[in-house]
């Protein structure tokens, strides 16, 4: 028979989100058991965010070695050591583990089960030889990579993101299979780190983000040496001798592309089997589990949060609902979301970054009743003295200033984003980011100076000037 533990909240799941619930609801007082059945500190610490940026990180490096004389610096020719770039992203992965670490956890005051857990019921589930019954539960089991239907994938070796930061060679010729944020980061990282670099996406690239910052990235990296092949469907893959051949269609051609190693970065699903979803009463798909606003499940004592749920696939917005459902379970606070401020960025070299609506889905929204402002980076002297002027700012408001949505493509874009997420939560005008003081010189002024660019047209209208020339006729 299982041992019985009696618990205020069980987590499932050692995420981000999982993991800022049991830290924040045990340190608040709650009992909490937390249970993980792989490693600690989930997809974004040991395969997602932590891995890929810090190979990015590597892959910047001997690219901007490359470009120093640029600055007037010589630095001869450019030796890549690939595994030692491997050593570095798993040298970062150790430093942050002990943060997400069982020890810590445990020191926290939570009881931590490494070892799949199964509801068993609606308010109770096993793991690890214990059945656990509880208050609250919450399920913050994440995703993990989507494989398609390929033909042929079998028959050859791949790499997923949960596989490609093991590999210590570098590739030859690296075929990448989707052209989203991961497929991208990837593509552009090997690049710069020496390989060859194909990227096949069905659609077009950054499918998600606006349109004329994703022509920047495309411009960038193609410029890279990177062959992008858009709105081309994968139709097999085969193994040739060593290497691997995959078979595309694009404008009614069969294309064959040949190369020595295969990453698929089509996308997520989420983590929903074998969770005994059925058991505790719970609605889900393979899409991911049903959540209300309060990212309450059908039983309405288990929350689910994160990637789990089927939305925004975000580290920070697991983060984020980890909040919502703190206030909800300790507080009796009905919080519930609000993804009119969710930013998020594509780390590529230039970074491209967006919060609120692009300009598409705000004319899809107001139709014509919106303003466009946009400033380039050239315009910075900051980005001038790094060379860093590619890229620019695209600000749309409505006709009084409401900031509907920010997109930002270039140097830090990731780090300038955060202002404007600020100002779409908290329902600033676009007035407020004109009348703030940048330090000079800095990227930050490039929000401050878009933000004027919108008082243009009437702050040097002839009216203005009317008013102006009356006013100075009174002395």
């Amino acid at each position: 028979m299982n041992d019985i533990l009696k618990t205020d909240i069980c987590v499932i799941g050692a995420g981000s989100g999982g993991l800022s619930v049991a830290a924040g609801a045990v340190q608040m007082g709650a009992d909490v058991v937390l249970i993980e059945k792989g490693k600690m500190g989930g997809d974004c610490l040991n395969t997602g965010c932590v891995p890929s940026k810090a190979l990015l990180a590597a892959g910047h490096a001997a690219e901007n070695a490359r470009t120093a004389s640029q600055f007037g610096v010589t630095t001869g020719p450019v030796s890549v050591n690939f595994a030692g770039a491997m050593d570095h992203v798993h040298s970062v992965i150790a430093g942050i583990a002990p943060h997400d670490s069982v020890d810590r956890f445990e020191e926290l005051g939570c009881t931590v089960i490494q070892a799949k857990a199964c509801f068993t019921g609606p308010n109770e589930l096993i793991a690890g030889g214990k059945r656990i019954i509880a208050k609250r539960f919450v399920i913050a089991t994440g995703s993990r990579a989507s494989v398609p239907p390929i033909d042929g994938i079998d028959s050859v070796a791949y790499f997923t993101n949960e596989t490609i930061f093991e590999n210590r060679t570098c590739p030859d010729h690296l075929i990448v299979i989707g052209g989203g944020p991961i497929g991208l980061e990837m593509a552009q990282a090997h690049r710069q780190l020496g390989a060859k670099v194909t990227v096949i996406e069905m659609s077009t690239i950054l499918p998600k983000d606006d349109t004329d910052l994703v022509a920047v990235i495309r411009k960038t990296v193609e410029a890279e040496g990177i062959s992008l092949y858009e709105k081309a469907k994968t139709k097999r893959v085969e193994p040739h001798g060593d290497q691997i051949r995959v078979i595309i269609e694009r404008d009614g051609t069969d294309i064959t592309i040949e190369g020595s190693h295969l990453l698929i970065a089509t996308g997520r699903k989420p983590n929903v089997e074998n969770l005994g979803l059925d058991d505790a009463g719970i609605d889900y798909s393979p899409r991911g589990i049903k959540v209300d606003a309060r990212l309450r499940t059908s039983n309405r004592k288990i929350f689910a949060i994160g990637d789990v749920t089927g939305g925004l696939q975000f580290t920070h917005m697991a983060g984020y609902d980890a909040g919502i459902v703190i206030r909800n379970i300790l507080f009796r606070l009905p919080a519930k979301v609000d993804h009119s401020a969710v930013p998020w960025v594509t780390f590529t070299s230039p970074e491209l970054a967006q919060v609120g609506l692009n300009e598409a889905a705000a004319r899809e929204k107001f139709g014509n009743a919106i303003r466009v402002v946009t400033w380039d980076y050239a315009e910075n002297d900051r980005a001038r003295a790094e060379a860093k002027t590619t890229g620019f700012i695209k600000v749309i408001t409505t006709p009084r200033g409401k900031i509907l949505g920010t997109g930002i493509v270039g140097h830090q874009a990731g780090e300038l984003i955060g202002l404007w997420s600020l100002a779409i939560s908290k329902k600033m005008k676009i007035g407020a980011v004109a009348g703030m003081i940048a330090p000079y010189p800095t990227l930050g002024e490039i929000s401050k100076r878009v933000a004027g660019a919108w008082y243009t047209p009437s702050l040097f209208s002839e009216k203005t000037r009317k008013i102006v020339r009356f006013l100075l006729k009174f002395g």
